[in-house]
């Protein structure tokens, strides 16, 4: 299943970070390389710098799909050297001012790809690399963890660099991928360095991995129509219940009205409505009424697809305007459907098609599709 056709106008946005002293430290019994001093002693002791090697490694298995993406990363050794070495068609967003980069290299330079709205960020590192990403990223955008330092403990990390070249190349492809929180965990080095090993965690980030089905799933793998939607509004209506002042506009369609059957609400099924509270405040609204509910408000966007067609926006749900739209923010819409539904489409992807060329082009991309409970696949948007 792929979305590797004409019929994108916007090529993949890849996010590179690389810290090319990850790991330096593990071959002569440092431990780790966090701190300028541990580094500077690993070179000194003649320790390789492998992190670049094991990212082209990476990489290698996306050269192939060079047309379909772009890379956005930092200069030198944070991503420029690899990507161009590869001749991929590289952007440089930001400039290494110092032989000997710092953790502020790697947090600046992630601070620059989300400016850029890039889709997903690869980067290489240990557990130290994991926790500066997070920094800036948290859960609002995916990455993925080419290992390459010292302390793995984080879950973001796929098994090996081939690994995470295999599941970006699924990724850029536009392939159906499930998509996981995983842990950011970091050790103390120095406690590390006298036997104790005290992992704390830090948070979470999404990590796309190969396509799982791992809720909602009968004897024989095949999803349960019945189970996927009590899955689907369990998760949705946990997010109702843990922030009970935000407002959530109920888009039309039956997955949506299964969410508020699950959630005992009066549903308008071919309508909009707002929830609050686990109360609905509003029925059936119109999209100036949306507007003046959700201004200067929390506000997240719950939609369904409509099935063999793909759209999201311009079929049947003309109440959510473009106005909207924009008020809301891509980060606070939430799309739910089955895997089945999904997988149906086939190549297709979904359509936003909001009668804004701008927003189309600004919502195309993967997008997070809650899939079941605590259950999310990564999927694309594109322009009609």
């Amino acid at each position: 299943m792929s979305l590797a056709n004409k019929r994108i106008e916007r090529c993949f946005k890849l996010g590179l970070i690389i810290n090319p002293f990850a790991g330096i430290g593990g071959a002569v019994a440092l431990k780790g390389s966090d701190g300028k001093h541990i580094r500077q002693q690993a070179l000194d002791a003649g320790a390789e710098q492998l992190a670049m090697e094991k990212t082209l490694r990476a990489l290698k298995e996306v050269k192939s799909l060079v047309s379909q993406f772009e890379v956005y990363t930092g200069s030198g050794d944070m991503g420029e050297t690899v990507a161009r070495k590869l001749d991929l068609n590289t952007h440089v967003v930001y400039q290494v001012n110092q032989a000997q980069t710092e953790d502020t290299d790697t947090i600046q330079l992630a601070k620059a790809l989300v400016e850029q709205d890039v889709d997903l960020i690869v980067f290489a590192g240990g557990d130290g690399t994991a926790r500066n990403v997070y920094s800036v990223v948290g859960e609002h955008r995916p990455v993925l963890g080419i290992p390459a330092g010292c302390k793995i403990h984080s879950g973001v990390y796929a098994i090996t660099p081939s690994g995470a070249g295999k599941v970006l190349s699924q990724v850029i492809q536009g392939e159906l991928v499930s998509l996981f929180d995983a842990e950011v965990k970091d050790i103390d080095e120095d406690r590390f360095r006298k036997g104790e090993v005290i992992a704390r965690y830090y948070g979470q980030m999404q990590v796309p991995a190969e396509l799982n089905y791992i809720q909602a799933v009968k004897m024989g793998g095949k999803e349960s129509d019945e189970l996927v939607l009590n899955d689907i509004a369990a998760h949705v209506i946990e997010m109702m219940e843990d922030d009970p002042q935000r407002l959530f506009v109920m888009g039309s369609g039956s997955t949506v009205d299964a969410i508020m059957q699950a959630a005992a609400l009066q549903n308008t099924l071919l309508g909009v409505d707002v929830v609050q509270n686990m109360q609905a405040i509003a029925s059936d609204v119109t999209a100036n009424d949306l507007l003046k509910i959700c201004e200067n408000k929390s506000c997240s966007l719950v939609i369904t697809l409509i099935g063999g067609q793909g759209h999201i926006f311009g079929r049947g749900n003309q109440q959510l305007s473009p106005a909207f739209i924009r008020q809301m923010g891509k980060e606070n819409i939430h799309i739910v459907s089955s895997k089945s539904k999904l997988n149906a489409l086939g190549n297709k992807g979904l359509i936003a098609d909001t009668t804004d060329d701008n927003l189309d082009n600004e919502l195309a991309g993967p997008m997070s599709i809650i899939t079941g409970y605590k259950d999310k696949v990564l999927y694309f948007v594109r322009t009609p």
